[in-house]
């Protein structure tokens, strides 16, 4: 209290003496406090500023980018996929999709209610993620709708008056032949995106460029200004595949699983004269327009990605080799008569016996005995050359994604029975293509094409881009060489041939059947159940048109090529040269054929 008092009458005493002193020391202490607290503001604002406009720039940038600039991606139209008479294997349609606005919903409850129903998923669910993203702008609820489900939540929509939810079209991959050419033609994601198949190969020229539309807005959302970038469409593409063919092809496939209660099948017909594929098929199969619903092993082009061991089809390309190196004679007796062969300690056997064969009835008649004989005289450089002549043990070249090049040892990893055992078509694994890539060849005078799928990439604007011209990879053997062989292998369909039931009324036929057993790797031997049964050959014999190859995969109640797989070779051929109105002329006592349409 003393001390108080005592300022008191200090102040008092500088009062008396001078009494305008005193307001003005006190306005200089409030000025200083004022300026000092705007100085301190100021500094913090200016700190603040550049730390907005130095540290956080681009962040912020970004951010207002976004609140006032909007860019829409709009997919362009995927290119058409047509076969070679230009009929549609692969389309779009456009088709509606579901999204939501979150932030725009005000009862997602009752929303959620109404709507899961229609879109395939539950109440609980879609609520939790509406509610989840409650901040975003833009949800997909259900992409590429069907259109009954998509004209029933239109109806709720507008009944119901539901802000948040709406639909956008968009382009949607259709393929309207379902599962004809399905592994051929592939199929595309939800993006369409090419997954599998030429869907998958040519994806670049078919997908296009994509469109974009970018608006400015102001701080009320109204348009300012509007960038648009055009897209272009996708390029087509033409097959070599004609649908008519490939549906017979399937249609007898299916009669034949059904009829053998087969595992799986394969077919495959060529052009041997340029290389192209005008039909492949395989069972099991699947629909592109649904293929999430299938299985994987039921997508699978068995014919070009799977290997298997290809039996006394094989033995063709042991002829042909013999011949051409000149080891063996037309008519040159070999003795059968035991009816086995031991080499390398192992015993190879004949299914029929017989006595003695010449060189073609070996052949004809797909002697086992005869043909290790063949072989051994052959020998192991010489046999090793030709299987690689004749394209196997390498890919094909073939504009398919996945093809295989099969297995084909060196021959310094061929044991003592190897010789014996590639002599019959085993300790080897190729595709059913490289089979008929080879009988091709025969037909084609010696000559190895490469096979191809697609002949022509289109522009939109009908430009043609790219055109494949038929591709020669090598003369395998001679001219006269394959004509021999071709000749010997008539004589498989005539009468004593294991083919017989390959006989195409009115058409010479020249081919081979093959037996193969499946090698059980848990047993670690050949199974004596299991077999692909297969066929194949070309017609018309003397002046080939067509390449097919037949491979049923463990058929029931039959295992012989000729029994199995020479029937469906027969009816594909009658049904596809009806369709084809291919004529039939006598001269000089024979039916000669002259196709009006290759």
């Amino acid at each position: 209290m003393g001390r108080r008092r005592q300022q008191a009458l200090d102040t008092k005493k500088l009062w008396d003496e001078n009494p305008a002193e005193i307001p003005l020391k006190k306005s200089r202490k409030r000025a200083v406090v004022l300026v000092t607290v705007i100085f301190f503001g100021f500094a913090v604002i200016v700190l603040r500023l550049v730390g907005l406009m130095v540290m956080d720039h681009d962040r912020l940038s970004k951010r207002a980018a976004q609140q006032y600039n909007q860019e829409r991606t709009l997919k362009p139209q995927r290119g058409v996929i047509w076969d070679r008479k230009m009929r549609e294997m692969a389309a779009n349609i456009e088709v509606d999709s579901l999204y939501a606005v979150p932030k725009q919903i005000e009862d997602t409850r009752n929303l959620t209610r109404t709507l899961a129903p229609f879109i395939k998923i539950s109440s609980k669910d879609l609520n939790m993620t509406l509610l989840k993203k409650r901040n975003r702008n833009f949800i997909w609820l259900e992409r590429q709708m069907d259109p009954g489900r998509a004209v029933k939540v239109a109806e709720l929509r507008k009944r119901m008056k539901y802000k948040g939810i709406n639909f956008v079209q968009e382009s949607k991959r259709y393929y309207p032949k379902g599962h004809t050419a399905s592994h051929v033609v592939g199929f595309t994601n939800i993006d369409n995106k090419g997954i599998a198949g030429l869907e998958l190969m040519y994806d670049k020229y078919l997908k296009g460029e994509v469109s974009s539309v970018s608006v400015s807005r102001d701080a009320r959302g109204n348009s300012l200004a509007r960038d648009i970038k055009e897209g272009i469409s996708g390029n087509n593409i033409i097959l070599t595949i004609d649908e008519g063919i490939q549906y017979i092809v399937e249609r007898e496939l299916s009669k034949a699983i059904k009829e053998w209660e087969a595992k799986a099948a394969v077919a495959i017909m060529m052009d041997p004269g340029t290389g192209q594929i005008l039909a492949m098929a395989n069972w099991p199969t699947y629909d592109p327009n649904n293929a999430g619903k299938s299985k994987a092993y039921a997508r699978r082009n068995r014919g070009i990605t799977d290997l298997y061991e290809p039996g006394s089809t094989f033995k063709t390309v042991l002829a042909a080799a013999a011949l051409e190196e000149g080891v063996v004679e037309l008519d040159e007796m070999f003795d059968v008569s035991k009816g086995y062969i031991v080499v390398g300690g192992k015993a190879v056997r004949d299914t029929h016996k017989n006595e003695t064969l010449t060189f073609q009835e070996i052949i004809q008649k797909s002697s086992n005995v005869g043909a290790v004989q063949v072989g051994l005289r052959l020998g192991n450089e010489k046999y090793y050359d030709y299987i690689k002549r004749f394209g196997f043990g390498e890919k094909s070249g073939i504009d398919y994604p996945g093809e295989v090049k099969g297995i084909l040892r060196d021959t310094g990893k061929w044991s003592g029975t190897s010789i014996a055992a590639l002599s019959i078509g085993q300790e080897i694994g190729t595709t059913p293509l490289q089979i008929l890539r080879a009988y091709a060849a025969i037909a084609n005078k010696g000559v190895l094409m490469k096979p191809y799928i697609v002949s022509d990439i289109i522009s939109p604007s009908g430009e043609v881009l790219k055109r494949v011209t038929p591709e020669i990879e090598r003369q395998v053997v001679s001219m006269d060489t394959a004509e021999t062989v071709k000749d010997i292998l008539k004589m498989v369909v005539e009468e004593g041939g294991t083919a017989r039931k390959a006989y195409v009324q009115g058409n010479l036929v020249a081919g081979k059947t093959g037996t193969a057993q499946i090698f059980d790797t848990k047993a670690g031997r050949y199974s004596r159940n299991r077999y692909v049964s297969s066929f194949v050959g070309f017609v018309p014999a003397d002046d080939p048109k067509l390449a097919l190859i037949v491979a049923v995969y463990e058929p029931q109640g039959g295992s012989y090529g000729g029994i199995v797989a020479a029937p469906v070779f027969r009816r594909i051929i009658e049904n596809t040269f009806s369709y084809m109105d291919v004529p039939m002329e006598k001269h000089e006592n024979r039916i000669l054929l002259v196709s009006r349409n290759r």
